[in-house]
């Protein structure tokens, strides 16, 4: 049975590590993740949470002592930002490479230089490549069940890899809304128990973490490769139970109003929503436009989305975090490498937007709409690399 809740992001995201009993959170605070491991110790304190609650010295502390707990037998899981995403850098890489399911909260937010506080993805889309899977999350729903969603998937015999569950800082992290939590017995009974066919504890000791040579180096790099491409089948499957659980339906993407859409905006969370407004708002005046909403962006799921933009003739991808590489931002290089087996591909614009927080306005995602059009009339894309939101631009 359901039960109702106004909680803010960060609260949904507490309330579900403290459902799935974890065995050690440790954490270090930054803006504005730092209210996550704040509520959660309140959770300790009041003896509803029998977690062992490890207030480290930094960031790259904190994501140590989650793989040194993980590789004992247990469950572990922490929250950070921006800089303290970074700092836990080395970390992600070790967590990944060693296979152990640890689970990440990114609330996201830009990172410095100039310091900013507010959302972009800068912090989780610059860790795109440590070998984490990446789930994203539109609003404070989406952040719990992913969460909870995220353990079961971490753990699966044939994934064993971390999983961060990234959501917009400030935007949903601090903004209340209404929710449905699942009772504990519920979340006990679908995540199940973490048994690892090794334990540092266990009779017969292991090394984890050891000096690779070239001799073996490369067949780890390997076997973790084919643990991501193989995870999307299992994030299939426990979505699915997911959705029989709690009547919510997830997928890979979300797909809005793209039966027939002629021009389409590929985009990430919160700003999903603003995106929506407009999308109707055009389909009322007879407009063929559609939204795909990303939710699983590690593993990239390119079949499918190339299945979904086939009949498409204009796509803009909307990136809220910048490569730095002149040819477009992170999405926009994936999204577009999957188009290229098409027949007949999309012509496919990137638009940054959103940096350091900068508001998403309606006007914004219409003139996105806009500029397909005149790619379409056009018949070629014209300029590939776009900002919208800048002054003066």
């Amino acid at each position: 049975m359901a039960i109702r809740e106004r909680l803010s992001g960060n609260e949904a995201v507490a309330m579900a590590l403290k459902q799935i009993d974890l065995d050690v959170m440790a954490a270090y605070p930054i803006t504005p993740s730092t209210e996550v491991p704040q509520y959660f110790s309140q959770f300790v304190a009041d003896g509803k949470a029998g977690t062992e609650f490890v207030a480290v010295e930094s960031e790259h502390s904190a994501m140590s002592a989650c793989i040194a707990a993980v590789a004992c037998g247990g469950r572990a899981a922490t929250a950070t930002s921006a800089c303290g995403l970074a700092l836990m850098w080395e970390l992600l890489y070790v967590a990944s490479g060693t296979r152990l399911p640890v689970t990440l909260a990114v609330i996201n937010r830009s990172l410095s230089a100039p310091i900013n506080i507010n959302n972009d993805h800068s912090d989780s889309m610059g860790a795109r490549d440590s070998g984490w899977i990446q789930l994203y999350s539109e609003n404070n729903q989406e952040a719990y069940d992913n969460q909870i969603m995220s353990i079961r998937i971490a753990e699966h015999k044939d994934v064993m890899l971390p999983v961060m569950v990234c959501q917009d800082g400030f935007i949903t992290s601090h903004a209340i809304e209404n929710i449905e939590l699942l009772e504990d017995e519920a979340v006990t009974k679908f995540i199940g128990e973490y048994a690892p066919d090794w334990s540092l504890l266990a009779g017969n000791p292991v090394s984890v973490g050891p000096l690779d040579t070239p001799q073996f180096y490369f067949e780890h790099a390997y076997q973790r490769a084919r643990a991501m491409a193989g995870s999307k089948k299992v994030i299939l499957d426990v979505f699915k139970e997911f959705g029989e659980l709690t009547g919510r339906k997830y997928e890979l993407f979300e797909q809005y109003r793209m039966e027939d859409a002629e021009r389409a905006i590929i985009i990430l969370n919160s700003s999903a929503g603003t995106a929506r407004c407009v999308c109707d708002e055009l389909r009322d005046r007879g407009e063929k436009v559609g939204i795909i909403k990303l939710r699983v962006f590690r593993p990239f799921p390119m079949e499918e989305l190339a299945e979904a933009l086939s009949h498409v003739k204009a796509v803009a991808v909307m990136d809220k975090a910048d490569s730095f590489s002149a040819i477009g931002g992170p999405v926009f290089t994936d999204v577009r490498s999957a188009c290229y087996d098409l027949e007949k591909r999309p012509h496919l614009i990137n638009y940054i937007y959103g940096l350091g927080g900068r508001d998403v306005r309606l006007e914004d995602i219409r003139l996105v709409y806009n500029a397909l059009s005149e790619v379409v009339e056009a018949g070629k894309p014209g300029e590939i690399y776009r900002h919208v939101g800048v002054r003066g631009v």
